[in-house]
């Protein structure tokens, strides 16, 4: 019994090394466990820290007035949910930063930080200013910047571009839950615009 564990170990590890062989040259995997060393709590702090000056969770009491669509999750799922989309985005940085030398390295990692950026500014942006047309539309600058980051991550390394589908895919569902809070509350918006 050993033995066959041993064996499946070190075909485990065959496999691991011929994956990584494909997704990044052999002196690249240092540079991008290092990145993913800091990369992910990095981004699981910074999304933790906008949330928790934003006060966006279940005991925020402007929230608890609005008008939420049939579709709106329970507050624990989207702790959950962006642990994981932060992970897979740190994860997707850190295969583009260990991509060295490959064309729109650059472009694409610039991209990324533009987006993460936008991101950090979404839940102060709604919960704690209230501001529920602009949160749609950053929402909806959000979902842009991911779009091209995709298609621009897709030339460098495109097991990082698959990882990035999913936070498009939550940001089209956030943006429609973000549109109906905002249809169904009109008042509740402290942001008027002045035609």
């Amino acid at each position: 019994m050993p033995q066959r564990v041993a064996g499946l170990s070190h075909l485990a590890t065959m496999r691991y090394g011929k994956l990584m062989s494909r997704v990044l040259p052999p002196l690249a995997r240092g540079s991008f466990l290092r990145a993913l060393a800091v990369l992910v709590p990095l981004l699981l702090f910074l999304g933790g820290l906008s949330a928790r000056i934003a006060g966006s969770t279940e005991d925020n009491a402007w929230f608890q007035t609005l008008v939420l669509p049939a579709a709106q999750p329970p507050g624990p799922v989207f702790g959950i949910a962006w642990s994981i989309l932060y992970t897979l985005l740190a994860v997707a940085a850190a295969l583009l930063w260990g991509s060295h030398g490959r064309r729109g390295r650059g472009a694409a990692l610039a991209v990324f930080g533009l987006g993460i950026v936008l991101n950090l500014c979404w839940s102060p942006l709604f919960f704690r200013e209230h501001l529920i047309l602009p949160a749609l539309l950053l929402i909806v600058a959000m979902f842009v910047v991911a779009v091209v980051t995709v298609l621009l991550a897709a030339r460098v390394n495109r097991l990082a571009a698959w990882l990035l589908v999913p936070y498009c895919a939550w940001l089209g569902f956030a943006g429609a839950l973000n549109a109906d809070i905002w249809r169904f509350n009109p008042t509740a918006d402290e942001f008027q615009l002045e035609v």
